[in-house]
């Protein structure tokens, strides 16, 4: 089956071909420029090498004579120390006393640097063979050639990997837009189309009663849920708030006491409990953790029936952390779904419409802001309990 590529994944391949690209033109210039370096400094050792043997050689005469390397050539047209292994070239005019002539010629196929002096009417020539000279420029040469190409393969593997790691965030931050995008339009369109039927009816009927006005409204509430529900993603995702000291069973006490007349309708008990001694200041932003629970208790009682019980408790698991637990004895889970109620617009197969939408996600989205955890229990047909660990402040 052929895959489709989306947009975004050609172009952040695009990007991390650039990337590793420009990282490897950067470090082969690098290494380039430093091999330059080391030739240019070979070259100048190796001209001042070439001064010293000639003026040596042309200083001290023959005993001082190097064998194989540098060769002195007497007024008579021979070297002392030996018959020379090339042919003598025509010596160039030096006409005054102290006249110096370096030059450098290819004889019987060896490359010379040939220094030519004027002493007092006579011509001393020296001959330096730059045979072992010119093999180490070229073993220079061979060995930056071949260093440049493992350099330039190496920084093109790894460029890629590095782009690969530097633009995974940037990929993955495409993907939940591009899913989160479909996932809300999904979600808004159900609510979108009942009100937008709804207005139709009436617009026949020529008039609304009670009933079908209630049916708007609530119809609009929910939509607006939604609504309020994606704009808190978006701010739980772009926003660092500051953290304060924050008190858990307040706003335990808070949420329990807003959502306990709805409980009540449902016919459902819900308490809240704490341990002795509780510890339960953490830090946080109180309108966050608000939304937390608020979140978790209408998870709760949405999916708990008539009769069924809700307990928030609060305790301290250890001497440094702060545990709120939200249990109820509703339809529940099975436990190898835990992870997927928190993904967004997450649905189960129980209870009250089980429609998690963006509450349990972004429940967990601002327990993992403050530095939490939140792990789900639950047993179908038993119950469900959702585990808030937080620091203590």
């Amino acid at each position: 089956m052929t895959t489709v590529v989306a947009p975004e994944a050609r172009a952040l391949r695009r990007a991390r071909r650039t990337i590793a690209g420009q990282i490897a033109v950067v470090i082969t210039m690098v290494v380039l420029a430093a091999g330059v370096i080391a030739y240019w400094v070979l070259l100048r050792g190796q001209a001042a090498e070439t001064e010293r043997q000639l003026e040596f050689a042309l200083g001290h005469g023959l005993s001082a004579t190097p064998p194989g390397c540098t060769y002195l050539v007497t007024p008579q047209g021979h070297a002392p120390a030996g018959r020379l292994p090339f042919t003598l070239p025509p010596m160039p005019p030096v006409p005054n006393d102290g006249d110096v002539v370096t030059e450098e010629r290819v004889l019987d196929g060896a490359t010379y640097t040939i220094r030519t002096v004027n002493r007092g009417g006579e011509v001393w020539q020296a001959y330096f063979n730059e045979h072992y000279l010119i093999s180490d420029r070229e073993q220079l040469l061979l060995g930056l050639g071949a260093a440049e190409l493992v350099v330039l393969i190496a920084s093109v593997l790894s460029g890629y990997l590095l782009a690969g790691r530097a633009i995974r965030p940037l990929g993955e931050a495409l993907r939940r837009q591009r899913t989160f995008v479909a996932d809300a339009s999904h979600e808004l369109r159900a609510p979108l189309t009942r009100l937008h039927t709804r207005t139709q009816l009436l617009a026949r009927r020529g008039g609304a009663g009670p009933a079908e006005l209630e049916t708007l409204v609530s119809g609009t509430r929910e939509l607006g849920a939604v609504v309020d529900d994606l704009l808190l993603s978006a701010q739980a995702c772009s926003e660092r708030p500051q953290l304060e000291p924050v008190q858990l069973a307040v706003l335990a006490e808070q949420a329990v006491a807003a959502e306990s007349v709805r409980a009540n309708d449902r016919q459902v008990d819900l308490r809240l409990s704490r341990s002795p001694g509780l510890e339960d200041v953490v830090p946080g932003v109180p309108t966050a953790l608000r939304r937390v629970l608020s979140a978790l208790l209408d998870n709760a009682i949405g999916h708990t029936p008539p009769g069924g019980s809700i307990e928030v408790i609060l305790a301290n698991p250890d001497a440094r952390h702060v545990e709120l637990r939200v249990c109820d004895t509703g339809t529940g889970f099975p436990q190898h779904e835990a992870e997927r109620l928190f993904e967004r617009f997450a649905h189960g197969a129980h209870g009250e419409g089980r429609r998690f939408g963006l509450g349990l996600a972004l429940v967990q989205e601002v327990v993992a802001g403050h530095g939490g955890t939140i792990a789900a229990f639950g047993k179908p047909g038993v119950g469900a309990t959702f585990t808030l660990r937080f620091q203590r402040a």
